[in-house]
């Protein structure tokens, strides 16, 4: 059984945590443990195979994360399918199954959910198994624990035939469909077989299909990653799983469970996931409460956060965004997220992680900005230009090759080098430890779409 991983969701109900170049699956919330390893970690007990879906720039977060948990022995038969752009889990799916034998049993989980009760878990699956094989396709409905407005519903009939899907209740209707006892929670865990997902795709959503069809023929291969090209993606509808067949298909199972499932889908979710310490605060970080109680604060610096008589609230910083307010009200932080638009605080922490290594902005102002950049061994950054900035890099730690034009030399600590505004250049860690330099840039512009790259051993453009 092969475990489809969809890593496409980006979390904006815990920003300032998640951003779009850190969703919130790859952050380390639990024992320094992101809900992407635990994802993976959970299904290689129950599945010989994974196959992630994730967008094209969060590859090399997934290849860092399953990098760190080598250590627990898990299975390397790991595939990739990366996505330019999101087209929502209906395509994410039916592209997958395309990547995979017609006779396999497959189950779809999200990167970015919480499973606690193993036990009931496993053998939830094995039945999800049973039915999936005699040819349906299998929702894992949750025991709902109370008449919750944030999530969709399916109502189960005779036979566990899925009769109907509701988004998002009112609270009366929700809390009538808790007395009924025959409505559950859409925790969007599917079970299938892969020939049978195809047909009921192309039966039921005949477009999605063959646009998928379209540009899984487009796709490169190299060895188990698989890349689909933007024009291709470009041309494939947008839509969710359940719109676009499981509303549809008459061959739809609901599987009761209750197997201590979360979408930790807002902070609120999160605080009550985490242990809590005295009068009922969560610290993740340096913080000193007093007179406090039932709050969620967490620090990704050295800086001490202070409260005094403060309750239930959450108090979120990450250094270049601080985040306070009632828990109560955390699923309005999407909110503030549509407000602030497209702006680049919503796309990505100081840190910013690369397939290279990483670099985090120390300073940030009007005419200039100044980075520590770290490569890591054997890597190298792409061959590009600017049109807008000069850079001068100064090497803290490491030996780093260094390319200017045509002119090739190595940068030892403590010496630095100088690239003018409009030369090609690039930086290489051709050493056996990290390259750890100090880069500032000054010019008119510094963001980082002042990038040309003319060539790139990662497939970037």
């Amino acid at each position: 059984m092969t475990n489809v991983i969809l890593c496409g969701g980006s979390g904006t109900r815990l920003f300032p945590l998640s951003r779009t170049f850190m969703p919130k699956q790859f952050v380390s919330f639990f024992n320094g443990e992101s809900l992407f390893e635990l994802t993976l970690k959970r299904n290689f007990a129950l599945c010989d195979k994974a196959l992630v879906v994730c967008n094209a720039e969060q590859y090399f977060l997934a290849l860092d994360k399953i990098e760190q948990i080598k250590a627990h022995k898990l299975p390397t038969n790991i595939s990739y399918l990366l996505e330019p752009i999101a087209k929502n889990t209906a395509p994410a799916i039916t592209l997958a199954c395309l990547d995979l034998p017609l006779d396999e049993i497959v189950l779809v989980t999200p990167s970015d959910h919480l499973i606690k009760n193993m036990d009931s878990y496993g053998e939830a699956l094995q039945k999800a198994k049973e039915l999936a094989g005699n040819g349906s396709l299998v929702t894992f409905g949750i025991t709902p624990k109370s008449p919750h407005t944030g999530f969709g519903y399916i109502q189960m009939g005779e036979d566990f035939n899925a009769e109907s899907f509701i988004e998002k209740p009112k609270l009366e209707i929700a809390q009538d469909f808790l007395t009924k006892g025959n409505y559950f929670w859409n925790s969007g865990l599917f079970c299938f077989r892969v020939e049978v997902l195809l047909q009921e795709m192309q039966k039921y959503s005949p477009d999605i299909f063959n646009q998928c069809k379209a540009a899984y023929t487009k796709v490169t291969k190299d060895k188990n990653l698989r890349r689909i090209p933007l024009e291709a993606m470009e041309e494939i509808s947008s839509n969710s799983i359940d719109y676009a067949l499981m509303e549809k298909s008459k061959c739809v199972k609901v599987l009761p469970c209750d197997i201590g499932w979360s979408d930790v889908g807002s902070f609120d979710t999160l605080y009550e996931e985490l242990p809590k310490g005295k009068d009922g605060n969560v610290i993740l970080g340096n913080s000193l409460p007093l007179n406090s109680k039932n709050n969620l604060i967490i620090s990704h610096r050295d800086k001490l956060i202070a409260l005094l008589g403060i309750e239930d609230c959450m108090v979120i910083d990450t250094g270049d965004v601080l985040l306070v307010g009632k828990r109560s009200e955390s699923q309005r932080v999407k909110a503030l997220v549509e407000h602030l638009g497209d702006s680049e605080i919503c796309k990505t922490h100081l840190t910013t992680h690369r397939p290279w290594g990483s670099y985090t902005i120390l300073e940030d102002s009007a005419g200039y900005k100044i980075k520590k950049i770290i490569v890591k061994p054997g890597k190298s950054l792409s061959l590009q230009k600017h049109f807008h900035r000069n850079e001068h890099w100064i090497v803290v730690s490491g030996s780093a090759s260094v390319q200017v034009g045509n002119e090739k030399k190595l940068v030892r600590p403590n010496e630095s080098t100088y690239i003018k505004m409009g030369e090609v250049h690039r930086l290489s860690n051709e050493g056996k430890i990290p390259v750890v330099l100090i880069e500032a840039q000054v010019g008119e512009y510094t963001g980082e779409d002042d990038i040309v790259r003319l060539e790139d051993i990662y497939g970037r453009s």
